[in-house]
């Protein structure tokens, strides 16, 4: 779709193995695309949670800085997965490709490209990070654990990073401003990461029970999850129209 698409493949194919690792390929996409590139946005804003996520770790106050830390990368994974097999040709969960196949679209929001990323990153990738985390490390998804407890935590960060989003991004892909009052207003009003990451954890509980029944879980469970955070997508990106003419 663009003509540096064969940088961005290369990037998101070197696998992180730490924040640090995730911040640079997350840079890389960021120093490549261009404004007229709805990847961008969304980029943009999981490049500014990920530096956030960062420091709170290094600040202290979690029981268990490692796993946290551990899920950040677990979880970037999965965007750049999915972002890798779409650029080659590949298939990707289809909840993202709404976003992947609507990069170029100018008459859409840069917010909406950034929460379509978001919708489809927690409400269908997170719940897989955080079983593939708690397998690496013999933890369990489990209401109350020090796991749930440090995850929970970081949520007043991360609403707040949405907030500061939905002003700075409130224009269309290209800049234009939009118009004063639209429906994008309601539908972000109604939108929290707090509640959305609670779900996730929750559907991470029932995928880990899933696991001694692989079809079940990979097909059937995350199938419908797909199907559901999809719907939300498209609905994310419809375009706001423009101001009749006088």
């Amino acid at each position: 779709m663009f003509p540096y698409d064969p940088t961005l493949l290369a990037a998101v194919r070197t696998i992180p193995e730490s924040i640090d690792d995730v911040l640079r390929t997350m840079g890389i996409i960021a120093d490549t695309c261009i404004d007229g590139d709805g990847l961008k946005w969304f980029n943009e804003l999981y490049f500014q949670v990920t530096q956030a996520v960062q420091s709170r770790i290094a600040s202290g106050g979690f029981s268990d800085p490692q796993w946290l830390a551990a899920l950040d990368v677990q979880f970037a994974r999965l965007y750049f997965g999915a972002l890798g097999s779409a650029l080659s040709g590949q298939s990707a969960p289809e909840c993202w490709q709404v976003l992947f196949s609507s990069r170029n679209q100018a008459p859409i929001a840069r917010i909406q490209f950034a929460f379509v990323g978001v919708n489809a990153h927690i409400n269908h990738d997170l719940a897989q990070a955080i079983v593939a985390n708690c397998s690496a490390t013999a933890t369990v998804p489990q209401h109350g654990s020090a796991q749930y407890n440090d995850y929970t935590v970081l949520n007043s960060t991360l609403d707040s990073l949405i907030e500061t989003a939905k002003r700075e991004l409130h224009v269309r892909l290209l800049g234009e401003v939009l118009p004063p009052a639209s429906r994008l207003e309601d539908t972000f009003a109604a939108w929290s990461v707090s509640a959305a990451r609670e779900s996730a954890w929750n559907n991470a509980e029932l995928l880990w029970h899933l696991q001694p029944t692989p079809l079940l879980a990979s097909t059937t469970f995350m199938g419908t999850l797909d199907g559901l955070t999809t719907v939300a997508g498209k609905a994310l990106l419809v375009p706001v129209p423009e101001l009749p003419l006088n």
